[in-house]
């Protein structure tokens, strides 16, 4: 298995307790949290079962039924409801001969379908039952995450603070990708990957679909513009696993994938033309929660200037190059990557990887024993004539320094100008102005390949190159 230690080592854990283990793994689809759970246990379950997608009640606890055979009890008895279901899986394990006993309850938000009342059946087997023995180790995972948050996790009921451990599996890292890479022979260069990376994120399932010899353009076609490509429905699909009513989420999402730097909330209210309150604020926390969006408060700024910021890989894609997009050409992908569209959106697609691999960053500038926090800045002029100034990356130290991050994606070394100098030392001149910091500013350059040696690079206090964006 690529990466995962920690959340092996999690899971592994509860095999050792010597009291009854309850464990969400949630994350966003095709994350590889189903493939991290039986990995881990070996795929020895004394009971498995997957919820049924849109499935009604009837069909669920027909199919949990299935599940309780195929574990091998014998006279099952009808399931007319959970309370049911979850009783015969109670006689059921009672059965088995002693040792840990690990049940495996994958998709667990499609079995609560309206007014099942299988969240309380869930709460009753676990606090009637389980927690009487030690031997019983309840893991429970979905796509869901809003869902998994809600009803597991912050669950104010009878479930409340019964979880013994929660795991949110994340994307993979540039490091782990080129792990990935390496495990199936792609003969990926570190910019190969860091483009496609661009594309797909860290999200293994969609890693998995590139083949060896094919070149990334053509593996791009493949997936995203050819026919039945494999990930050619796969925006929608995606909303529609995570949330139950996805429209919503998908109107914001539509109205932060117009604005690089983000919105407030009143402009995300302004573009989508509804005010639903605390609907909003529950949109805003889960999509956050599933790493589609960011939120960061500029140094100075209020609570109520908070910036939410779409940050998902696949989806800014997807809004750049795939919606609307009915019919292409053979080789699509080829030529959209030899024209300046292409230019521009890997600019900032490489800024999203950056804000992505901070921690990489840190490392690199060798401040990750530094207690710091991580900000976006912009300066919207207030006078006719002035220009604003927009940094997308600040690193504000507690050693009383604040590293201003600029960000630039070249095929070779960057070579800063004279006026490109002039324009670095404005926006330092307008951040230190307008903040008012006492803090000292340094200024780090994230490039791809580095800087062209020359008068003005030597300006620069530090730089970081591609190369450091994989560290582990």
């Amino acid at each position: 298995m690529i990466g995962r230690e920690k959340e092996q080592k999690l899971l592994l854990e509860t095999l050792e307790s010597d009291e009854s283990q309850f464990v969400a793994v949630y994350g966003r689809r095709r994350v590889g949290k189903t493939y991290l759970i039986r990995e881990t246990f070996g795929y020895n379950f004394a009971f498995q079962h997957t919820g049924l997608q849109n499935g009604s009640k009837a069909e669920q606890l027909k199919e949990f039924k299935r599940s309780l055979k195929n574990a091998g009890m014998k006279n099952i008895p009808t399931l007319s409801d959970w309370s049911d279901a979850f009783f015969a899986l109670w006689e059921f394990l009672k059965t088995l001969p002693e040792g840990k006993k690990v049940i495996f309850i994958d998709e667990l938000p499609w079995l609560d379908t309206p007014k099942s009342k299988m969240v309380s059946a869930l709460d009753h087997f676990w606090n009637a039952w389980a927690t009487t023995r030690k031997d019983i180790v309840l893991v429970v995972c979905g796509s869901a995450t809003s869902w998994i948050i809600s009803k597991i996790v912050k669950n104010y009921g009878g479930l409340h603070n019964r979880l013994t451990r929660q795991i949110y599996l994340e994307p993979f890292t540039l490091h782990e990708c080129e792990l990935f890479a390496k495990s199936k022979h792609l003969g990926m260069s570190r910019r190969n990957i860091l483009e496609t990376y661009m594309v797909l994120g860290g999200i293994p399932y969609y890693w998995s679909f590139l083949n060896k010899g094919d070149s990334q353009a053509q593996s791009l076609d493949k997936l995203f513009f050819s026919k039945n490509g494999e990930l050619v429905d796969e925006y929608n699909a995606l909303y529609a696993s995570l949330f139950k009513n996805p429209q919503p989420y998908i109107e914001v999402v539509s109205a932060l994938g117009r604005k690089k730097a983000g919105m407030t909330r009143q402009e995300i209210i302004d573009a989508i033309k509804k005010n639903e309150g605390g609907k909003l604020t529950a949109i805003l926390e889960e999509l956050e929660q599933c790493d589609f969006i960011r939120s960061y408060q500029s140094i100075g700024k209020r609570k109520k200037d908070t910036m939410f910021q779409l940050i998902d890989n696949f989806t800014l894609f997807y809004f750049k190059f795939m919606d609307g997009t009915k019919t292409v050409e053979k080789g699509h992908w080829s030529k959209v990557m030899q024209k300046s569209v292409y230019s521009t959106w890997s600019g900032l697609a490489f800024e999203r990887i950056c804000l992505q691999h901070v921690e990489q960053i840190k490392k690199a500038l060798g401040i990750s024993g530094v207690i710091s926090n991580v900000y976006s800045w912009n300066y919207r002029p207030k006078n006719a004539g002035e220009k604003g100034v927009q940094i997308d990356l600040l690193i504000d130290r507690d050693d009383n320094v604040i590293n201003l991050c600029e960000i630039k994606f070249s095929k070779s070394e960057y070579a800063i100008d004279a006026e490109y100098d002039r324009e670095l030392r404005r926006k330092s001149d307008i951040f230190a102005q307008q903040t008012e910091t006492q803090k000292g500013v340094s200024i780090v350059m994230i490039t791809t390949v580095g800087l062209v040696k020359n008068e003005w690079s030597n300006d620069i206090n530090n730089q970081i190159v591609m190369d450091d964006l994989f560290d582990e």
